[in-house]
C-alpha cells in the first residue's frame, strides 16, 4: 500500500453495539441485518466508484461475528459430536451469506444457547468484508481486472485475504486469535466466500441449489439416468422432490420440461433433485481424476453437507470379479498425492458404520440379494486410488505388489481423495463403486464392452446411491454425524 493510500480517510458503516440473544431465530435475523448492511454499503460506494473518478476516501465494512463466552465446564451429552465446547473461554466466527445458511445457523446456536445456558453476542468483526464477495451476490456484476480504472481498486476496497481464507481450522494448524479467543465454526466468513464464489465457477449453479446429501460420478452416463429418475419423481405428489436444477441454474418443475443447460458445460457440472426442507439429493460430474475430486469436495464443504458418497467405475483387481460386480469400501490406499500436505497419509480413514449399513442395505434393496447371496455381486474391501490413469502401463512389479499388499480389490482415480476430504471437513463419507474393468486380468475398457456394461449396470447403480442417500436423511443428524471425525479440540460448529 503506497504513502497515498495510506493517507486516505475510512469511510465505513456506523459502529453497532453487540446484542445479545437467547433465541436462536432471533440471533440469525440480527446476521442477516449486519450483513446485508455492510454488504450494501460495498455495493452503493463500488457503483460509484465505477461512475466517477478516484475515490478520495477508503470504504471498508465488516463482515458479522457470533461470539460465544462461558466460564464454567458444561456438562454436555458424550454423545454428541457436536453443539458445545470443550472448555470455558471465548469462541468466535465470522459469518457471510447468513440467509442462504440461516437454517445451520439457526440449528448450531440453539444447540450452544441450550448446552451451555447462556447467551450469544451478534455484533461486527475486526474482519474487513472484501469488495469481490459484497458483489457476488449481483450476478449481472463483475469486478473489474487490474488496469480497467485509472486507480487499483485495492486501494479503495479490501480484497481477499489468504490469511483469512485458509484451512488452518479443519487441519487443526490453527492458533487463537490475539484476543485469546478460539474458533466457533470449521470456516472463516472469506473462506466460505471463497468457494461459494468458485462452486458457482465450477459447477455453473448457484450455491442455494446445493442439497444436503451429495453424490459424485466419474461419467456423463450417472447424470442422464439422474435426470430421468428427476422426472419420474417429481411427476409424483407423494415424493418430496419439487425440483430439479442444471447447470446454468436451469429449473424443472414438471417433468415435460425442458433443461437448458447452456452454450459451454461447466468443468464440474452440478444436478440438484430438490426437496424443499434442502435434504435432497446433488449429484456432481467430477470426471476423472483426483485434483477435480479434492476441488469439488474443497469447496462443497463450506455448506456443511450431511453425508457425501462416491458412486462411480472402477478397476477390479481380483479374479473373482466380474464386470458389474460392485465394491463397497471399508479402506482406503491413497496413492492420489493431492491431500498429503492437509492430510499426512498416516492418517487412517474409517469406515463410518450409518453410511456402510445404508450402502449396503441399498444394494440388497434394489438387487433383491441378501445374505451369503449378496456377495456374488458386492466385495467390502480396500479401494486404492491412484494419480496416474495409466499406471497399468507401468512396471508392474511395485504397482501390483503394493496392491496386493493392501489387499486392495477395486482400483480408481478419486474415491480416496473423497473420502480422506470427507474426514478432513468432517463430512460423512462413503464409497460404492462398479466394476467396469478388469486390466490385470487382461478385460479391459473397449468401446463394444462399455457400451454394454453401461446400458446395464448405471441405472442400478444410480439407484442404489440414491436409495442409500434417502436412507441416510432418515438417519437422525446426531447420529449420522460421527465422533470418529472429531480431533481433541473441535468446534462447537458442524
Amino acid at each position: 500500500m503506497d504513502s497515498m493510500t495510506r493517507l486516505l480517510p475510512v469511510e465505513t458503516p456506523d459502529p453497532v453495539e453487540r446484542v445479545f440473544f437467547a433465541d436462536p431465530g432471533a440471533a440469525v435475523d440480527r446476521l442477516v441485518e449486519l450483513y446485508d448492511r455492510s454488504s450494501a454499503f460495498l455495493l452503493d460506494r463500488f457503483l460509484t466508484t465505477l461512475s466517477g473518478n478516484r475515490p478520495e476516501a477508503r470504504f471498508r465494512a465488516f463482515y458479522p461475528e457470533i461470539q460465544l463466552t462461558t466460564s464454567v465446564h458444561s456438562k454436555t451429552d458424550s454423545r454428541l459430536a457436536f453443539g458445545h465446547v470443550a472448555s470455558p473461554g471465548s469462541y468466535t466466527t465470522t459469518v457471510t451469506r447468513p440467509e442462504l445458511f440461516r437454517d445451520y445457523l439457526t440449528e448450531q446456536i440453539g444447540l450452544l444457547i441450550r448446552n451451555h445456558g447462556v447467551s450469544v453476542a451478534i455484533g461486527d468483526s475486526a474482519t474487513p468484508m472484501p469488495v469481490h464477495f459484497a458483489v457476488a451476490t449481483r450476478s449481472d456484476l463483475n469486478v473489474p481486472q487490474d488496469g480497467v480504472l485509472d486507480y487499483s481498486l485495492r486501494d479503495v476496497f479490501d480484497v481477499p485475504d489468504l490469511n483469512t481464507m485458509n484451512d488452518d481450522i479443519v487441519n487443526g494448524t490453527g492458533t487463537p486469535d490475539p484476543d485469546g479467543s478460539r474458533p466457533l465454526a470449521p470456516f472463516t466468513a472469506q473462506r466460505v466466500d471463497y468457494s461459494l464464489a468458485r462452486l458457482a465457477h465450477y459447477t455453473a449453479t448457484a450455491p442455494e441449489h446445493f442439497q444436503t446429501f451429495v453424490m459424485f460420478t466419474n461419467y456423463q452416463f450417472y447424470v442422464d439416468e439422474f435426470e430421468a429418475f428427476a422426472r419420474r419423481v417429481i411427476a409424483d405428489p407423494h415424493s418430496g422432490y419439487v425440483a430439479f436444477v442444471g447447470p446454468g441454474n436451469s429449473v424443472l418443475e414438471r417433468p415435460d420440461e425442458v433443461i437448458a443447460t447452456g452454450a459451454k458445460t461447466p468443468q464440474m457440472p452440478a444436478y440438484h433433485l430438490k426437496r424443499a426442507d434442502g435434504k435432497g439429493i446433488t449429484l456432481v460430474n467430477i470426471g476423472v481424476g483426483p485434483s477435480n475430486a479434492k476441488t469439488a469436495t474443497d469447496h462443497i464443504a463450506v455448506l456443511r453437507p450431511h453425508a457425501w458418497l462416491m458412486v462411480g467405475h472402477c478397476a477390479g483387481l481380483r479374479h473373482s470379479q466380474s464386470l458389474g460386480d460392485y465394491v463397497l469400501a471399508h479402506a482406503y490406499l491413497r496413492e492420489d498425492h493431492v491431500l498429503d500436505d492437509d492430510l499426512p497419509i498416516w492418517v487412517p480413514i474409517p469406515a463410518l458404520a450409518e453410511v456402510q449399513v445404508a450402502l449396503q442395505e441399498a444394494v440388497a434393496e434394489i438387487t433383491q440379494l441378501e445374505g451369503y447371496e449378496l456377495k456374488r455381486i458386492m466385495r467390502t474391501g480396500t479401494v486404492a486410488t491412484i494419480d496416474n490413469r495409466n499406471w497399468e502401463l507401468r512396471d508392474q512389479s511395485g504397482p501390483v505388489q503394493r496392491l496386493s499388499q493392501s489387499r486392495a480389490v477395486a482400483l480408481d482415480m478419486e474415491s480416496a481423495t473423497i473420502a480422506a476430504n470427507g474426514y478432513r471437513f468432517r463430512v460423512p463419507y462413503g464409497t460404492l463403486l462398479c466394476v467396469s474393468d478388469k486390466p490385470l486380468h487382461g478385460e479391459l475398457k473397449l468401446p463394444g464392452m462399455a457400451t454394454d456394461f453401461y446400458r446395464t449396470q448405471v441405472a442400478s447403480h444410480l439407484l442404489i446411491g440414491i436409495r442409500a442417500m434417502e436412507k441416510l436423511r432418515e438417519t437422525p443428524v446426531e447420529r449420522l454425524h460421527s465422533r470418529k471425525l472429531r480431533s481433541f479440540h473441535e468446534t462447537a460448529f458442524l
